[in-house]
């Protein structure tokens, strides 16, 4: 582990239901890795655990062989007791550890199995190391000695830390707590070929939470589509039952929607929830429109600077309290309205939603909230008549794209744009959101569609006036404006969201594709997030020639809807190499290396995983495949 950097992922193993996950090792245990324990909402609450079992008069660490996942939410673990077998070469005594992780609950059995002809005593302790550090405290690699107070009755012990608490049970175990870790004891005899089982488990509670679990069960979580894609349908079937542990809701609401992902962001997204349901749409039009609603309860209604806030501007994040980043000057209020795209996105799923199925009186609900984020849309356009954004705090994010690293608005030449910033995507989501609204309201009889009709038509034609530049790579459209209205002239994935908005004409969605998919973008692991050919690209770069699932997807869509089938079938077959060499778990991102240089893609170690709309990107994968093929 390394002091104040942030905890690498990519080797971890975790099972999850969200709001509650666990990190561990690849033998199960905990401790060892930085990212390590078992954290409910924004609380580690264990730290380490370690297994060990006695035989002829001493412990002995289990020697781990195997694990294997029998979902999302568990995860199993082999090993073989060899202290405690025959003479002969075959291993005849196994001990599996059974995780499984619920909503505010994780249990672990533990089973001996013995082939061995006569009975065996087998002695079974678990340390458990409580814990009760924040999670941005984890995140930063720079976490502060927990305090926690406990109490043990008969074969339990509670350990509080403040209002949060977790309640560890182990039925007959001998317990020891009075200090350090939280030491289980079992003395088992394992009849001839036969099993032994005992658990333990860990009740986790935190009032402050501003989420909670669902286990409402879904239809769709069970089986994939069917596909002539053996690797195709493996990833659907991870990404569903990934998207089913990453479930949320808020208090007092059964509305659910889809948590960013694990580990850090187990909360309400703007952006990434209505992309991950806009991706999903196909599957279950209801989880868009259950989304649709939470972000609409939260839409802003007054004007707060600290906030970010705005009348009819969609939220950015929710969490239970002010969220610090350690080390990046970045501090958000618990509910944040800092991001230009997700107001035009929640109008484009409202649209889509209504399409798909979602019923018409639950969209007539929803109209209020339509029109009061339309006009957030259309009143915010700068003097230039384009979105903008910039931070008035100084301490919040200082770029409220879906890009919003510090560094991901860069010149050609590597150097950084100035803001206030105008993202070319956004302006494609703003045309879209009108011209999808005004039919829409056409379809409903609802007056209002010619403005929105001609607004967006004036947009289509500034845009086309301002945003166009041409480099040795070609021409295309800028990555944005800067605070001076110039073109910001790097050639980036942003362009391939503007494909199927309709802000572009079949000539200008061709050139952008065919740029795309050219090998200083398209990898054939996914598409780049920047060209090779920029100052600034590097393959591990956030988001400055990383290679995103859900990016790529959203492109390829677009290449789907505006007709170009080719194009997108070559992001499709980036994105199922990508995800075989993932296991078919994709995370947030890759790095950016092409695959005539490496057999697989490097993983960017801190990516999270599952993330939800990387998973949903494998549903956008099945419908371009049925499409084409």
């Amino acid at each position: 582990m390394t002091a104040g950097l942030q905890p690498f992922l990519s080797d971890a193993v975790v099972a999850l239901r969200a709001p509650t996950q666990v990190w561990s090792r690849d033998d199960g245990e905990l401790g060892d890795g930085a990212i390590d324990g078992v954290f409910h909402g924004d609380t580690r609450f264990v730290r380490a655990t370690r297994i060990r079992y006695g035989a002829d008069a001493a412990t002995h660490d289990p020697e781990w062989v195997s694990r294997s996942a029998a979902s999302a939410s568990e995860v199993r673990f082999e090993a073989v007791l060899r202290r405690v077998d025959d003479d002969t070469p075959d291993p005849k005594v196994r001990l599996t550890r059974r995780r499984i992780v619920l909503d505010g609950r994780v249990v672990e059995e533990l089973t001996v199995r013995s082939h061995l002809t006569e009975p065996t005593s087998v002695v079974l302790e678990v340390a458990v190391t409580p814990d009760a550090t924040p999670m941005q405290e984890v995140k930063s690699g720079l976490p502060a000695p927990a305090s926690t107070e406990r109490t043990v009755v008969g074969d339990a012990v509670t350990v509080t830390a403040g209002t949060a608490s977790m309640h560890l049970s182990a039925p007959r175990a001998e317990i020891a707590a009075s200090s350090g870790d939280i030491v289980l004891t079992w003395r088992l005899e394992c009849p001839p070929r036969a099993t032994a089982t005992v658990s333990w488990q860990v009740e986790l509670d935190d009032p402050t939470l501003v989420v909670r679990g669902t286990e409402r069960p879904v239809s769709w979580a069970a089986s994939a589509p069917e596909t002539t894609d053996p690797r195709l349908r493996r990833w659907l079937r991870q990404a569903l039952d990934d998207l089913d542990a990453l479930r949320l809701r808020l208090p007092e609401n059964p509305d659910e929607f889809f948590a960013a992902g694990a580990p850090w962001f187990f909360t309400l997204f703007g952006r990434d929830s209505l992309w991950a349901a806009r991706l999903f749409l196909p599957v279950d039009p209801g989880m868009a429109a259950s989304t649709l609603r939470v972000l609409g309860r939260l839409q802003g209604a007054g004007t707060d600077p600290a906030t970010a806030e705005q009348p009819g501007k969609i939220a950015h994040e929710l969490r239970a309290g002010t969220f610090t980043m350690p080390g990046e000057g970045i501090t958000l209020p618990p509910l944040y309205y800092g991001t230009v795209d997700a107001t035009p996105l929640w109008v484009t799923l409202l649209a889509e939603a209504h399409a798909a199925g979602m019923p018409e009186a639950e969209v007539r609900d929803l109209l209020p909230t339509m029109h009061d984020a339309l006009d957030w849309v259309m009143s915010s356009a700068n003097a230039d008549g384009f979105l903008d954004y910039v931070d008035e705090t100084g301490h919040g994010l200082s770029n409220q794209g879906w890009k919003d690293s510090g560094d991901s608005i860069q010149w050609r030449d590597g150097t950084l744009a100035d803001g206030p910033i105008a993202l070319s995507e956004v302006q494609g989501y703003a045309y879209e959101a009108a011209v999808r609204a005004a039919d829409l309201l056409d379809a409903l009889e609802e007056e209002g569609a010619e403005r929105l009709r001609a607004w967006a038509a004036e947009l289509r034609t500034r845009f086309r006036d301002r945003f166009w530049v041409e480099t040795p790579e070609g021409r295309y459209p800028a990555i944005a404006l800067d605070r001076d209205g110039r073109a910001v002239d790097t050639l980036t994935s942003n362009a391939g969201h503007l494909l199927g908005t309709g802000i572009l004409d079949p000539d200008e969605e061709l050139a952008v594709a065919d740029l795309l998919v050219s090998p200083s973008m398209s990898s054939g692991f996914g598409l780049r997030t920047m060209s090779t050919d920029a100052g600034g690209y590097w393959p591990l770069s956030y988001h400055g020639g990383s290679v995103w699932a859900h990016d790529t997807a959203i492109v390829a869509r677009g290449m789907a809807h505006a007709g170009l089938d080719r194009h997108a079938g070559v992001l499709v077959d980036g994105m199922l190499a990508a995800a075989e060499a993932f296991a078919y778990r994709m995370p947030e991102l890759h790095a950016g290396d092409a695959a005539g240089d490496v057999a697989v893609p490097a993983p960017y170690p801190a990516a999270c995983r599952p993330q939800a709309w990387s998973a949903a990107a494998a549903v956008v994968c099945h419908e371009i495949v049925t499409h084409i093929r």
